[in-house]
């Protein structure tokens, strides 16, 4: 597995896959790896992103209207793998492409892509019995999400069944950026860390190093999101691997 955080904090880069396009993102994810993200979140488009912000919103609409599909983001994770072996690679996604793929069909796939973790953002622990399964049987680590608003008792059902990260939402409500990091982020953490070992990765709302300073103050990493796919979204694509490339070294700097 290469989801390591080896400095801290780390940085977890979401690219939705396929906007501009699916060559362009590849570029892009090569040039956030190498400027120091430690793992990347490759984002698969779909239609009706609810729980993101207008930012990823419109990158999922232009994505969708390319015609990606989660075929395409696992070839294009099957390539960024080959590229960049030690790099930290998860799938984001909603559930309801990998169910039209088929749960067991997904996992495999996505394993031999090269993937080392998935995220499901509308995937609840209290129902992952059957995605679990097919997890652990192709050797795949299950992300999920942790909110403020969830109890000790449903934090902990969280971590026991994480691996690689878990990934604590900074605030209730919608990805997006924010002018500061949200007060109930480092009691969430600290709540996480009672249940679990593993590095607790904070996003939703993280975009720029004031805010990546501020998580390496109480977690292990920070997910940029929707500042990311903003720069892109505003770049030329022939400029957009350079402009993430400079984003992500501004953030450890």
């Amino acid at each position: 597995m290469a989801i390591e955080f080896k400095t801290r904090p780390g940085i977890v880069a979401y690219l939705t896959a396929g906007d501009p396009d699916l060559a362009t993102t590849r570029e892009i994810a090569l040039a956030a790896i190498d400027h120091g993200a430690d793992v990347i979140e490759l984002g698969v488009p779909f239609s009706d992103p609810l729980a993101d912000g207008p930012v990823i919103q419109r990158a999922s609409e232009r994505a969708v209207a390319r015609g990606t599909r989660l075929v395409d983001v696992l070839a294009l994770a099957k390539e960024l793998r080959a590229a960049r072996p030690s790099a930290g690679l998860v799938l984001f996604s909603y559930l309801n492409p990998v169910v039209r793929m088929g749960m067991r069909t997904f996992t495999e796939r996505a394993a031999e892509a090269g993937a080392d973790g998935v995220l499901l953002t509308d995937m609840i622990v209290e129902e992952a019995s059957e995605y679990l399964e097919a997890m652990h049987a192709n050797s795949l680590a299950p992300v999920f999400l942790a909110a403020p608003t969830s109890p000790d008792t449903r934090l902990k059902a969280i971590a026991e069944v994480s691996r690689g990260f878990v990934y604590a939402i900074s605030r209730v409500g919608i990805t997006g950026t924010q002018q500061k990091v949200a007060g109930d982020a480092p009691e969430l953490v600290a709540r996480l860390k009672k249940f679990t070992k593993l590095p607790v990765a904070v996003g939703f709302g993280i975009s720029n190093a004031e805010h990546v300073r501020a998580v390496g103050e109480f977690a292990d990493a920070a997910v940029i999101g929707s500042a990311i796919v903003a720069l892109i979204e505003k770049t030329p694509p022939e400029q957009a691997a350079t402009a993430v490339g400079q984003m992500i070294a501004g953030l450890r700097a």
